[in-house]
């Protein structure tokens, strides 16, 4: 999968509240995009419909407002359905969503996307936390596939794919110029069958070969304990995203918590948190703050949104250390850049990702769906994540080995017990 999205989502252009439209940070960057057909779906939300040949397009005059000359394009189009050599394969609308995707792509923005309806259908259904496949986020970094974060518990991470790690072939098939809707589309598939990955990790000269067998991920979106440790108790959260039941799974966690008695401090892990909702970023950093700016969207208009504490949390009084690594994205981002400029916690690992654009979801009328960058995040003390992540104020490396051999969460804890 690949998120950023995982994979964040806005409102719309200027200000719309929260409520009414859910935003997304997505880093499972989903898709494509390019054509001149495409510009009329999108901003009419016209249909194209054919006859039982094939052969008459219907709507296709542009808006009125756009001076362009589609004439190569219809000429091309006109070229392959009478000259391909394989006509009989020739699928009217995939060919009208590859223009679409062209479209898009030809911006070279990799969160500007475009789904059609049955990578839009799985989006959402990972948002929700199940779907088939490997269980690993997935975008574009220099212009190549790139593992995001691999989802805890499931067939990527078992296979030892860890964050960072690049994908080169895909069943022998090299990736190259692929987009990341391409690659999720290779790589899912039914429970039980296998595919084949060379993948190339970080730091290493020379690909390995995998073969993951796929299962159907449920990703819980929150794992929590307490531990008696020499110097005190010690709380631990792991949020794997903001999805559609972060929200109630984490206020669960949380009253766990507070319900076992005194701890000496919370360790909040996001990492491999690819992102999801806005909201539910700005939801989680209000359990920790009583005021102040969450973040601040600036849009493409010049408007400027802030996000402030939204709710009264429980957490004001406990310290706090947030592990983040290479695999926090854009909403993990959000919340671990607020917490750390409000003076609320430290920051332990590694740099995280970089996703600091904001994109506008609009579902379109066939079941497919736009995703446009209209805009750009910014933390409590101004700066942006885009392309800079966030820093540690404690630098250590992820060796993506369990709790009982994690450097990072062992510093976490000894922080918490000074």
């Amino acid at each position: 999968m690949w998120r950023s999205y995982r994979l964040s989502y806005a409102h719309n252009m200027k200000t719309l509240p929260i409520s009414r439209i859910r935003s997304f940070i997505l880093i499972t960057a989903l898709v494509i995009v390019a054509g001149g057909i495409g510009y009329q779906l999108g901003q009419k939300k016209a249909t194209v419909t054919y006859s039982p040949e094939k052969r008459v397009i219907l709507n296709q005059t542009p808006p009125q407002s756009a001076n362009i000359d589609f004439s190569i394009f219809w000429d091309v189009w006109g070229r392959l359905l009478r000259a391909y050599i394989d006509r009989a394969t020739i699928d009217p609308q995939k060919m009208v969503w590859g223009a679409i995707s062209g479209m898009v792509n030809s911006l070279g923005d990799p969160y500007t996307t475009y789904l059609p309806p049955k990578e839009n259908k799985d989006f959402k259904q990972e948002l929700g936390g199940s779907f088939e496949g490997i269980g690993a986020e997935l975008g574009l970094k220099d212009g190549h596939v790139v593992v995001i974060a691999p989802l805890k518990g499931n067939p990527a991470e078992k296979a030892g794919i860890r964050a960072g790690d690049y994908i080169l072939k895909v069943d022998d098939v090299e990736t190259t110029n692929w987009t990341v809707a391409q690659a999720v589309e290779k790589i899912r598939g039914k429970g039980g069958t296998t595919v084949k990955l060379s993948i190339l990790h970080e730091k290493d000269t020379k690909p390995v070969e995998l073969s993951i067998i796929r299962s159907t991920i449920v990703v819980p979106s929150v794992e929590s304990w307490i531990k008696d440790m020499d110097g005190g108790r010690i709380a631990y959260i792991h949020l794997s995203r903001f999805g559609d039941t972060s929200n109630r799974d984490w206020d669960n966690a949380v009253t766990d918590i507070l319900s076992a008695g005194p701890v000496k401090g919370l360790i909040f892990d996001l990492r491999n948190n690819p992102g999801g909702y806005l909201d539910g970023a700005v939801y989680i950093a209000s359990e920790f703050v009583k005021s102040g700016t969450i973040v601040s969207q600036v849009n493409s208009d010049g408007t400027r949104q802030d996000y402030p504490v939204n709710r009264r949390g429980r957490l004001f009084s406990i310290p706090v250390v947030v592990l983040i690594n290479k695999g926090s994205a854009s909403a993990a981002e959000i919340t671990a850049g607020a917490l750390r400029d409000l003076k609320r916690a430290k920051i332990v690992g590694e740099t995280s990702f970089g996703k600091g654009t904001v994109q506008t979801p609009e579902d379109l009328s066939d079941g497919s769906s736009v995703h446009i960058t209209t805009g750009k995040w910014l933390l409590p003390n101004g700066d942006s994540i885009a392309q800079k992540g966030i820093t540690p104020d404690v630098t250590v490396a992820w060796d993506g080995l369990e709790a009982s051999q994690d450097a990072q969460l062992a510093k976490a804890v000894e922080l918490l017990l000074k």
